[in-house]
């Protein structure tokens, strides 16, 4: 997440409008660190949100946007006269 919030995903994710998960972004600016030079840079704790979501794929993000989302009823209570 360090390398998107710095602004620096497009040096190791090419295929902008594809994308790549935040893992392979990770490994793959570590993998710069120690073959291209590039510098290592601070840990930071994760985000409770994220800042744009990563899909592997056309098909994975197509599917995650047509997806029904379902939620669990709990309770239901019905109001009385």
């Amino acid at each position: 997440m360090a390398v998107q919030l710095k602004g620096l995903r497009t040096q190791v994710d090419p295929h902008w409008k594809r994308g790549i998960s935040y893992l392979k972004i990770g490994i793959r600016w570590l993998n710069g660190v120690l073959h291209k030079g590039r510098n290592l840079l601070a840990p930071i704790t994760l985000c409770s949100h994220i800042p744009q979501l990563c899909f592997a794929s056309k098909k994975a993000k197509k599917q995650y946007y047509d997806a029904i989302w379902f939620s669990r009823i709990r309770e239901i209570k019905c109001a009385t006269n």
